[in-house]
């Protein structure tokens, strides 16, 4: 296995454990303090905003290199172990599913008619 394939294979992991996160986030079972850390860290890599921003030098990819990661570490330690395979079986299930072309089509409608209106409105 190359560096390049065990790369791609980490961030298939990272972005199921994201989507697990996010599940156990919602879920019932999942314990207060893991239910708010994995709400926390799920929000933090799916925002747009990042704690430093990437144009810094080095320090703006800190966060999606070490940051990121480690919140993961952290909120799966605390989702019971039977749970969290639940919520990662259930994220690959979401990742797998197919991209809706339709709804595809209406968000560059929305960006579209909003990008005329405020072409409209600034004339």
């Amino acid at each position: 296995m190359s560096v390049l394939d065990a790369l791609k294979a980490w961030a298939r992991t990272v972005k199921r454990d994201v989507v697990a996160l996010w599940i156990a986030a919602r879920d019932g079972r999942t314990p207060t303090l893991a239910k708010i850390t994995a709400a926390a860290v799920a929000a933090y890599a799916l925002s747009p905003i990042d704690l430093i921003p990437d144009f810094i030098s080095v320090l703006g990819y800190l966060d999606d290199l070490l940051i990121l990661p480690l919140g993961i570490m952290l909120a799966v330690k605390l989702i019971p172990p039977p749970l969290m395979i639940e919520f990662r079986e259930a994220a690959g299930k979401r990742i797998e599913r197919p991209v809706s072309r339709a709804g595809l089509a209406f968000v560059v409608i929305i960006w579209i008619a909003a990008i005329g209106t405020a072409f409209l409105l600034l004339r």
